[in-house]
């Protein structure tokens, strides 16, 4: 019998019960649905502006913040697995050595996402006015919408950095499971936002640069709040925090953080561009379109947030059981974290059945958008059923570390989801841009089950 086997007899067995993996996700879940708030609230405040334009221009803006912000989300992945690793490695000192005598491995994973953070924030910053005119033209904004979308951006792109900061600490506490954290920083900018958007907008009479002043003044205060819980959660002074170890940051660390996502940078790219096609053909149908699903996809964004706190539990448990090729294991994983995703999704879209009056008189008082949301709020109540699988095996295939599989299956999506989509539209408008968005997270499912199912019927999920 060899060592390894000896070590994973030796091993406690993993829990899978339904509780373990509740108990996992409902963190994550609580942390997760702060972050889509900055965007909620910011639509919804703009929503009752009595201007389309400034409505759609919101849209326009949140979607291409998305796409330059969200292509850079690897900070907040790398972070969290070095952290994780470190940690492990800290804990298995022989000698005793505790993660606050000995911070400098976990410190410096910090510092060098944060500097990182700070260098491609800066860039950013500085190329602002050739990437807001270019991404305007790319997603095919109108005269109107195009200067409201601009006034917004011109002040959230100086809080780029902060928010850049904010994905390295969220996988920072991740990675050593400091949850709590994460729940404490994304709820005080959530709750900061609003206070500050709307002290800005009816109180200085600010207009769009105050809900944009008040989500960027909020995301700095986040890297401060941020910082301060670091410093507690290591015991060190503000002057460690900041003190540098040059052995930490040569150019193979720093490239680290590149290289172990890149397969995951591939994938997140071809879904937030696919999402700002959707945004482009919803703003090539106009204002009150582009306004409307503006409302109605706040619904996926919000969701989506909840039931990847399922999908950590299934990324959590499906490594565990991977790193023992406890193959029974996993395939019980698989199922249950399945079961737990679907029936919060089920729940999810009770939920938003009922709310869904309330939530778009919340959210808009211009009566064409209004109509118009209402009229297709179905597609909207029942994106978590219909997304729910895409988001429940990218856990099982992150727990698995198939990024070569993850990278594959977003290229195969590509090559079927923009012919796909751009037929939609050109055959049913508006319910063709909603059939699109349909069709993008079912197509996720349909692409990772088939390669899971050939996982199953060869009998070794390894390969994977």
């Amino acid at each position: 019998m060899s060592a390894n086997t000896s070590t994973s007899n030796a091993m406690p067995p993993i829990n899978t019960s339904y509780k373990r993996i509740v108990a996992i996700a409902l963190p994550v879940l609580l942390a997760n649905l702060a972050m889509p708030l900055q965007s909620v609230i910011d639509t919804a405040i703009v929503g009752n502006m009595n201007e389309t334009a400034k409505l759609a221009g919101m849209g326009l803006a949140i979607q291409l913040l998305s796409l330059l912000l969200v292509s850079f989300n690897f900070l907040q992945y790398a972070s969290s697995g070095l952290a994780a690793q470190a940690l492990g490695q800290l804990a298995g000192n022989t000698d005793g050595t505790s993660v606050v005598s000995a911070p400098t491995p976990l410190l410096s994973i910090l510092q060098r996402a944060l500097l990182l953070a700070f260098i491609i924030g800066t860039v950013l910053l500085l190329a602002k006015p050739w990437l807001i005119d270019i991404g305007l033209q790319a997603l095919s904004a109108n005269p109107d919408s195009g200067t409201a979308a601009k006034t917004y951006l011109d002040v959230r792109f100086w809080g780029v950095i902060a928010e850049l900061m904010n994905f390295a600490f969220i996988g920072w506490f991740a990675g050593q499971g400091k949850t709590r954290y994460m729940l404490y920083q994304q709820g005080f900018i959530a709750v900061l936002n609003i206070v500050l958007t709307l002290f800005f907008v009816f109180g200085m009479q600010m207009d769009l640069v105050g809900v944009a002043l008040g989500t960027t003044l909020a995301f700095w205060a986040g890297v401060l709040l941020a910082l301060w819980l670091s410093r507690q959660h290591l015991g060190l002074s503000w002057t460690a925090l900041f003190k540098a170890d040059r052995q930490y940051f040569t150019k193979d660390k720093m490239l680290r953080l590149f290289s172990l996502n890149k397969d995951i940078f591939v994938r997140t790219l071809i879904l937030t561009v696919s999402f700002a096609w959707i945004t482009r053909l919803a703003a090539q149908s106009g204002d009150v379109i582009l306004a409307a699903n503006a409302i109605l996809l706040q619904v996926l964004s919000i969701s989506a947030f909840a039931l990847d706190g399922v999908a950590v539990s299934a990324e959590t448990l499906s490594g565990q059981a991977a790193g023992r090729r406890d193959w029974p294991r996993f395939r019980t994983i698989v199922r249950r974290t399945g079961v737990v995703s679907y029936g919060l999704a089920i729940m999810l879209s009770i939920i938003w059945w009922l709310a869904m009056p309330t939530y778009l008189a919340f959210m808009t008082n211009i009566e064409p958008v209004f109509t118009l949301a209402y009229e297709y709020h179905l597609y909207a109540v029942l994106l978590p059923i219909v997304g729910v699988g895409a988001y429940w095996l990218d856990g099982v295939f992150f727990g698995l570390t198939a990024g070569s599989v993850i990278r594959n299956a977003a290229l195969i999506l590509a090559t079927i989801f923009f012919p796909l989509s751009w037929l939609l539209y050109q055959q049913w408008d508006m319910t063709g841009i909603w059939l699109s968005v349909w069709c993008l997270l079912l197509l996720r499912l349909i692409i990772l089950g088939g390669f899971l199912y050939r996982g199953h019927r060869s009998g070794s999920y390894q390969r994977l």
